[in-house]
């Protein structure tokens, strides 16, 4: 079992900038592949940021240039730095554990016009 528990989510201006925090637990082999999606309202679960396999990063378009995944192994925490943040980035932010099916609750991310 693994557990992910994310923080950092909340209101903020256009423009404006959070960062988000997803700490592992438990049967935890690596965060080398962990990644970071949303969900906006009416909308499907999508890819926003992930490291991969091969030990890259992906970024959906729409966030490239704004948004970086990065990790701190030593504490299994992996985050996500979102700068000039834009109303449609809006949604619920969920943590993955590579391509598994564990995921984190989710975090609330607002940004107003």
């Amino acid at each position: 079992q693994v557990q992910l528990v994310e923080s950092g989510g909340g209101l903020v201006q256009a423009g404006g900038s959070l960062r988000l925090s997803c700490v592992a637990s438990g049967s935890v082999f690596s965060i080398n592949a962990m990644g970071w999606y949303r969900q906006a309202p009416g909308k499907q679960r999508e890819l926003v940021a992930a490291f991969t396999s091969g030990g890259r990063t992906n970024y959906a378009d729409s966030v490239k240039g704004r948004f970086t995944i990065f990790r701190s192994n030593a504490k299994n925490t992996v985050y996500l730095q979102m700068n000039s943040l834009k109303p449609e980035d809006t949604g619920v932010y969920y943590c993955r554990y590579g391509t598994s099916d564990y995921w984190g609750q989710g975090t609330q991310v607002t940004v107003s016009s």
